[in-house]
């Protein structure tokens, strides 16, 4: 029978393995086991990360927004349902932006929302 050499395989699988512990600290990012334990511990928090942006980011939109309908004598509850009663379908990341770098425009929106 001929000789078979082995292990490819399962060194790709170790170096795929290290590719995604890159940037971890100390031991984790070159040796296998740490490598494995720090990734079954990070992954989760990731999953639970992207979620979590998601909802800072929405509260980071609504304080812009608060804060630039509230120097215009309104409050952003009143702002977001006066939006949606004359139908004017703007998300408030656009609305976050247009208060924080174009107050001119964000003013404009305003007007036509207080008519």
């Amino acid at each position: 029978m001929t000789r078979v050499k082995r292990g490819t395989i399962a060194h790709k699988r170790r170096e795929k393995l290290l590719t995604y512990a890159r940037g971890f600290r100390w031991g984790q990012k070159n040796k296998e086991k740490l490598a494995r334990q720090a990734l079954l511990h990070a992954w989760p928090n990731a999953f639970v990360g992207r979620k979590q942006k998601k909802r800072n980011f929405r509260r980071l939109w609504q304080v812009k927004i608060g804060a630039a309908t509230r120097s215009q004598d309104m409050s952003y509850s009143a702002f977001i349902g006066a939006l949606k009663e004359k139908k004017i379908e703007i998300d408030r990341k656009i609305l976050a932006e247009l208060a924080e770098k174009h107050p001119s425009a964000f003013g404009k929106v305003l007007a036509e929302v207080k008519k």
